[in-house]
């Protein structure tokens, strides 16, 4: 049985007939009962089945970063679920049953401050990876002051190491710190900025893949 809070013109919560009222974020809700499917093991829905779990596994790690890269679009939806809706679109190689993550499309932030220019990156020094950059700081809607954004995923480990509040886009360059059991290991490079308060992050990029030294 459903229960109205705010008169018959308010949200409702619970059940009636087929439907079901609730409320998500402050946001009030209805949504209709599920219907029985006659074949949950279609062709399609094992596809669809496996490239959600493929993104999933990847994306289940970053977790705590894509409440920061996504926050801008966290909007009537979770940071997860606007990074999970933009990589399982455009992120996911592969056919079925044997799907990849395409590491050149992801995008582990999102937003509308101006990118890196021409970055790169290189391990030489043991537990150590070097990112380095060009100042853009002149280019429109970018500063002086944009703080770099790393992020290191390793596949082998599924395991992610991050970095907030780099130097600056004056600054060039940056050094994050791996876990020494990185070592031998592949690992995918990635890098924003945001801005110096914190509200607006750029859209990601897809540095390169590198082995640590």
């Amino acid at each position: 049985m459903g229960t109205i809070s705010k008169g018959i013109l308010g949200g409702f919560s619970g059940k009636v007939g087929t439907v079901i009222g609730g409320s998500w974020k402050g946001i009030e809700y209805m949504r209709s009962l599920a219907t029985s499917v006659s074949n949950p093991n279609s062709p399609a829905q094992l596809d669809q089945r496996a490239r959600f779990g493929t993104m999933i596994k990847f994306l289940k790690p970053l977790t705590a970063f894509l409440r920061i890269g996504f926050k801008n679009q966290a909007v009537r939806m979770s940071a997860f679920n606007a990074a999970m809706s933009y990589n399982f679109s455009n992120a996911i190689t592969g056919a079925y049953p044997v799907y990849e993550i395409d590491y050149t499309q992801v995008l582990v932030s999102q937003g509308s401050l101006p990118q890196a220019l021409n970055p790169t990156a290189v391990s030489t020094t043991a537990g150590e990876i070097d990112y380095s950059w060009e100042d853009n700081s002149s280019d429109a809607d970018a500063m002086a002051d944009d703080k770099s954004v790393l992020v290191v995923y390793n596949p082998v480990k599924k395991r992610v190491v991050t970095l907030e509040g780099g130097n600056t886009r004056t600054g060039g360059s940056q050094v994050i710190t791996v876990p020494a059991s990185f070592s031998g290991d592949e690992v995918q490079c990635y890098i924003s900025f945001q801005n110096a308060n914190g509200s607006v992050i750029s859209n990601s990029q897809f540095v390169k893949g590198l082995v640590v030294v």
